[in-house]
């Protein structure tokens, strides 16, 4: 199977809670843009080393791990992906607001905030 191609959730390298899918399909469904998918990056930078990137796109690239649950696509560039193997995109709602965060089984450590980490 190669890369881009289109895989289940159970047999991807990164996954995406239900949470995150019904959170995400929201967002797309206020937005009125039924072919945007939620793209998921690490980056340089943040105050642990790395941080994680939600952004929007429309445009599948060929190096991209494509995840889809629940009517919704993520797209993870293979760069992106060496940082995030095993982990877990998720929506949580507490006290403190609402973010979509990364459980990532490769982080030695990460801030406060949840969106910075380092390996």
């Amino acid at each position: 199977m190669t890369q881009n191609s289109k895989q289940n959730n159970n047999s991807t390298p990164v996954s995406l809670s239900e949470r995150a899918a019904v959170r995400v399909a929201e967002l797309i469904r206020q937005q009125n843009k039924p072919n945007l998918m939620l793209r998921l990056t690490v980056s340089g930078g943040g105050c642990s080393g790395f941080q994680y990137g939600f952004d929007f796109d429309t445009e599948q690239k060929p190096d991209d791990i494509v995840v889809e649950r629940g009517g919704v696509t993520m797209l993870v560039d293979g760069m992106s992906l060496l940082y995030l193997t095993g982990s877990e995109v998720d929506y949580v709602e507490d006290l403190v607001g609402a973010s979509f965060q990364v459980v990532n089984p490769n982080a030695t450590a990460s801030c406060g905030c949840g969106s910075s980490f380092s390996i």
